[in-house]
């Protein structure tokens, strides 16, 4: 295969990672290290590094759409990305040295994890009253909808940041950002309204990403000839993908794409178990 052809497929595959890793909050690693793995059959620890390069370009081509629109608690995802980061950090130290074939069976658990996630109902459940630490730390915020301002108020603080730590291990260590344990920690544990949460991901996802992939970097599992083309598609798929969530019913889209990674997942948990990584 050409140079020119292998570019040309990750920047195509690269772009629909951005796009679907935009619209439901995972990030683009979901789709990225499965390709550069399973189809070009690349290493899993540089698959992993321009990984976490694409999920910083999601979180930089979609997330500063949706702060300008007003849904991302920006406050909120800073608080929450002290946990990612130490997360992150440790996670990536974890990768460098754990079996290949450990990575590719941790990674399709945690895709079946985020399929099984994407399909679940999401229910705005708002809370009346907030917890004590949502108000002092000022997490409390308003989205808007067809109807106006719509005003949320948060729970259960501690739990959401405890998870988020776990969150940025993952993170760290598989390089997909692990949108859906961040979506999960702010949506059913914080009782953030879905869009909210779903777009705070998007914003943290690039700063968790940034974190570990300097450890990737300092290793060398950074290299320049895959990480321009997936950075270049995937943030033009962010971008489109965030306007695109505005104006669609995702629905069926998140079904076939939780169909895909599933099969996506067992296919590496396959080759990891045995040893073809």
């Amino acid at each position: 295969m050409s140079i020119l052809i292998f570019t040309l497929i990750l920047l195509l595959g690269a772009y629909f990672a951005g796009l679907i890793g935009s619209m439901t909050g995972l990030g683009g690693g979901v789709v990225i290290i499965p390709l550069l793995t399973l189809g070009f059959h690349i290493d899993i620890h540089y698959a992993i590094g321009a990984a976490l390069v694409a999920s910083i370009a999601t979180s930089s081509g979609s997330a500063s759409a949706y702060v300008r629109e007003g849904i991302t608690n920006m406050r909120l995802g800073m608080f929450l990305e002290i946990a990612t980061t130490l997360g992150a950090v440790l996670g990536a130290a974890i990768a460098v040295y754990m079996p290949t074939n450990a990575i590719a069976i941790i990674f399709g658990i945690v895709l079946i994890f985020s399929a099984a996630m994407t399909l679940r109902k999401k229910h705005d459940q708002t809370v009346v009253v907030g917890s004590a630490a949502s108000k002092r730390l000022k997490l409390n915020g308003s989205y808007p909808t067809v109807e106006g301002q719509k005003s949320y108020q948060l729970t259960n603080v501690s739990g959401g940041f405890s998870l988020m730590t776990l969150a940025g291990v993952l993170s760290g260590l598989l390089g997909i950002g692990s949108g859906a344990l961040k979506v999960l920690a702010m949506d059913v544990i914080m009782r953030v309204p879905f869009k909210v949460s779903t777009t705070t991901s998007n914003f943290m996802i690039g700063v968790t990403a940034a974190a570990s992939a300097v450890v990737y970097l300092q290793r060398g599992y950074i290299d320049p000839g895959i990480a321009f083309p997936v950075i270049v598609g995937v943030l033009g798929g962010a971008t489109t993908g965030a306007r695109l969530l505005q104006r669609m019913n995702v629905k069926v889209l998140r079904i076939i794409f939780s169909v895909a990674i599933s099969i996506v997942a067992i296919n590496m948990m396959y080759n990891g178990f045995h040893h073809k990584f």
